[in-house]
């Protein structure tokens, strides 16, 4: 509901003297579903930035990549925290490997399928059937590990959307004792983990 009928201005949230936090949403979502974490987030000194261009997420990780990307130059962003859900988290890593690379300096994703999810093999819509395991973006961002030190990846101990979970090799992975795709936005370990990556230099 929020999503579709908030009007709260995505600008007013951009004010800030810690960090500079980009939010990258999940297929399907726009920046109003993670509004409850960016007022958390900015309440902290953080500006938050939305890219507006991602609209609901259903374009190729490529796409959305590629979008905020030149989001980060066009504002001239530097030593910026990713905090992504989901989807989010597979373009904020391909972000960390192209051409903007240099101005983040590290990532908080929530459950992100970053081996993808099996479940999507049996979807028909192109959008969701792209999280398979062995599709092309999926298996070509696996292999992609030098990045994978500066990020942090949570989620929970059951997640009904992957089933093989967020662990990605080489990242900080916090499991949580707690099941669910999209309530562990709300938990406090996410603030927490975003905490200590604010408090660290840039990479």
């Amino acid at each position: 509901m929020r999503a579709f009928f908030g009007r709260t201005d995505a600008a007013s949230f951009a004010s800030g003297d810690a960090a500079h936090i980009v939010v990258l949403p999940g297929v399907y979502e726009t920046w109003k579903f993670l509004q409850p974490l960016i007022t958390a987030l900015h309440a902290r000194g953080h500006p938050v930035h939305v890219v507006e261009a991602l609209q609901r997420n259903q374009h190729p990780v490529a796409d959305m990549a590629a979008s905020v990307s030149a989001f980060l130059e066009a504002e001239n962003l530097t030593d910026v925290i990713l905090v992504a859900h989901s989807k989010g988290g597979l373009a904020g890593k391909l972000v960390m490997t192209g051409p903007a690379a240099g101005r983040v300096r590290s990532m908080l994703a929530v459950a992100t399928p970053f081996g993808g999810s099996r479940y999507a093999r049996r979807i028909p819509m192109r959008s969701l059937r792209a999280f398979a395991p062995e599709d092309p973006s999926i298996v070509s961002l696996a292999q992609q590990l030098t990045v994978n030190a500066r990020i942090v990846s949570i989620y929970a101990a059951f997640d009904p959307h992957i089933p093989e979970g967020s662990e990605l090799a080489g990242a900080k992975n916090v499991r949580l004792e707690t099941g669910g795709h999209f309530r562990i936005l709300a938990h406090p370990r996410v603030l927490a983990e975003l905490a200590v990556l604010a408090a660290g230099s840039a990479g």
